[in-house]
């Protein structure tokens, strides 16, 4: 009977040790899915979805100068949104993704090819009516400056005849289209390849997003935040946000479509256009 119990012990104090050093972990979580970025003034914001495994730890974002080459990891995160900051507008810049468990496994990188050119933008600029003699009404993408309507380096200027509020194109190698509402600036990150306006105006809305193309073959897009009317003495008045690209001929940012146009290339005036 004494040696009955003495094997009993025996063999619960083994039990008991392998309960103390279970099977370790080796599988890493999947590749996270939805992987996509939203193009910043020198920075780029990566989304993704949460993986489903309950032992996720965090993600590692990589990025890269060209596709197919060893990535450099720029951080960690535990959530499913990481901005990548300092980088150079007009650059463009390869990102990915992964997932790693509590164990210290490290998943597939994310299937998406996230591929992305930071870009300039600003806030806040206003345009007065071209139809007031010395207003600023006209905007130039690439000098980030306010112009007069008919300077040769105007992108769009903004007219009003009280109660109709455009926004013009000076020239038909210059494009313009309605993006329609957004949130913010952000909602829009690609030009479309169709819909342009072929008077080259937009009624401007508060809370839409625009899309320009420019005759030196640059992407650009704002979105109106305030509208208003002429007061006494004061000319009406357009607020927006913009951003440009500064990377020419980006095909991820411009729509391809082929130019045409007469009157030896420039637009007629906005009253013109809307009465002819």
């Amino acid at each position: 009977m004494r040696m009955t119990w003495v094997l009993l012990f025996t063999i619960l104090l083994a039990a008991g040790c392998n309960d103390s050093n279970p099977v370790r972990d080796l599988t890493p979580p999947a590749a996270p899915r939805g992987v996509f970025t939203v193009t910043g003034d020198h920075e780029v914001t990566i989304q993704w979805l949460a993986n489903t495994e309950p032992d996720v730890a965090g993600y590692r974002v990589y990025q890269s100068p060209c596709s197919g080459v060893d990535e450099c990891q720029v951080g960690t995160t535990t959530g499913t949104r990481f901005v990548v900051t300092s980088l150079t507008n007009g650059v463009t810049r390869f990102f990915a993704v992964s997932a790693y468990d509590r164990a210290g496994n490290q998943g597939d990188l994310a299937y998406e090819n996230l591929v992305d050119t930071p870009r300039p933008a600003g806030f806040g600029r206003v345009l007065a009516n071209y139809l007031d003699p010395g207003t600023g009404s006209g905007y130039d993408f690439s000098g980030f400056a306010v112009r007069a309507w008919n300077d040769t380096t105007t992108d769009m200027y903004f007219g009003s005849d009280g109660s109709t509020y455009l926004m013009l194109v000076p020239d038909y190698n210059t494009d313009i289209q309605d993006a329609g509402y957004a949130a913010s600036l952000d909602a829009v990150d690609v030009a479309p390849s169709l819909g342009w306006s072929p008077t080259g105006t937009a009624e401007l809305i508060v809370g839409h997003c625009y899309v320009v193309w420019t005759r030196d073959d640059h992407y650009a897009k704002f979105r109106v935040t305030d509208v208003k009317p002429p007061a006494p003495g004061v000319p009406a008045q357009v607020t927006f946000d913009w951003a440009y690209q500064v990377d020419r001929g980006n095909p991820e940012l411009r729509a391809k479509k082929v130019r045409d146009g007469t009157f030896g290339g420039l637009r007629p005036p906005l009253w013109a256009v809307r009465e002819g």
